[in-house]
């Protein structure tokens, strides 16, 4: 085959609106396709895309040139799980029909976005966007905001930190304390918009599909998981509490936003670390399982008790520095802690690190063990 003509639809609406499972392959499964999907929902643009891929094929075979239309879907939620779904069905499209070039067919900018994941796989001639166009009246105000607000995507990022406000402030109102409410808001909407600013809520998906996939395929990984999701929920609850009863005592401005920081790393660092360990040894007897080495991510379970030993040792010198203010009497004991806790994490770190340098050197034995040499 020559040409492979690529339509993309990388929200899945033909998965989530027309129950159509892709990669779907060839010039007739694609028209049933389209009128399952316009039947479904005349107003999505992704029948026109395929449709448009439809007219770019006639137009290859007429001029006698060997072409094949597939269409793949991602998912709902656009994010790096519907960009690997895409790339997988993309695989296994191309082991099948040994392709030259391609075709790109899309509706939009968001579907071009996986330009370079096709072309990573395969040569593109070119590119066709797909547009319709309205009338008038369809174009009016109204209606592209109706539609705006339909679209999950922009209807969380818009609804989901007023949804927050307002109950965070119903909430405080019920507690009679209405003061509290503008922290609330403002603690949450700023812990939203790091989560969007950072990218957060493509790892999460991507988390949330290792758990899926774990659960599905019977892994010990999806009850680690979950214990690690319980600790953490504890170990942030442990925290604030602490905080509470510190903020009761004196206030925020008695105490400073850096102490009530610091009791909230002091009280929860090893329940975070817990957490962790206890989510990364699902994975450890997942991949011991399965046959494949643990020693090369031994380590990441020393760094890790490492980090929360020295966050535990930083945060109990500052809290012993602000006793002492209050009370000059009271013995010190905060730095030989925090000279402990370094010299601790020293030597947890070298020893992961020790690990793992000889399991390195023992799989490169391995591999040399054929020539007769050893490294050393």
């Amino acid at each position: 085959m020559q040409t492979l003509v690529i339509c993309i639809d990388r929200d899945n609406d033909l998965g989530e609106k027309a129950h159509i499972n892709t990669p779907v392959i060839g010039r007739k499964n694609n028209i049933d396709a389209a009128v399952k999907l316009a039947t479904a929902d005349p107003e999505d643009s992704d029948t026109n895309t395929i449709f448009g891929g439809i007219q770019v094929l006639d137009d290859l075979l007429n001029r006698g040139i060997d072409a094949e239309i597939v269409l793949l879907a991602g998912d709902r939620n656009v994010n790096v799980v519907a960009d690997q779904h895409i790339s997988r069905q993309l695989d296994e499209i191309l082991k099948t029909y040994n392709a030259n070039n391609a075709i790109f067919i899309s509706d939009g900018a968001e579907d071009e976005t996986l330009m370079p994941i096709v072309q990573s796989r395969i040569k593109i001639d070119s590119v066709k966007r797909v547009t319709v166009m309205q009338s008038a009246n369809l174009e009016s105000t109204y209606y592209l905001l109706k539609h705006a607000f339909n679209d999950p995507k922009i209807s969380q990022t818009f609804f989901v930190p007023l949804g927050l406000a307002a109950l965070i402030y119903a909430i405080f109102l019920l507690m009679n304390y209405p003061e509290g409410a503008v922290i609330g808001i403002l603690a949450a909407v700023g812990l939203y918009m790091l989560y969007r600013g950072f990218n957060l809520d493509d790892q999460f998906a991507v988390f949330l599909n290792n758990v899926k996939n774990a659960f599905h395929g019977g892994r010990l990984t999806f009850v680690t998981y979950l214990t690690a999701f319980l600790i953490a929920v504890i170990a942030t609850i442990q925290g604030t509490l602490e905080i509470w009863t510190y903020y009761t005592q004196g206030g925020i401005w008695y105490y400073g936003i850096l102490t009530l920081a610091t009791v909230f790393i002091n009280e929860s660092v090893w329940w975070y670390t817990a957490a962790f360990l206890a989510g990364y040894s699902g994975k450890l007897v997942d991949l011991k399982a399965s046959g494949k080495s643990i020693y090369p991510y031994m380590s990441t379970l020393f760094f890790a008790v490492s980090m929360g030993l020295l966050f535990w040792g930083a945060s109990t010198y500052l809290l012993s520095i602000n006793a002492l203010l209050s009370s000059p009497e009271i013995p010190d004991f905060g730095l030989q802690y925090f000279v402990y806790s370094i010299i601790g994490a020293f030597i947890i770190a070298l020893l992961g690190m020790k690990i793992s340098i000889d399991n390195r050197h023992e799989r490169y034995n391995e591999q040399l063990s054929n020539t007769g040499t050893k490294y050393t």
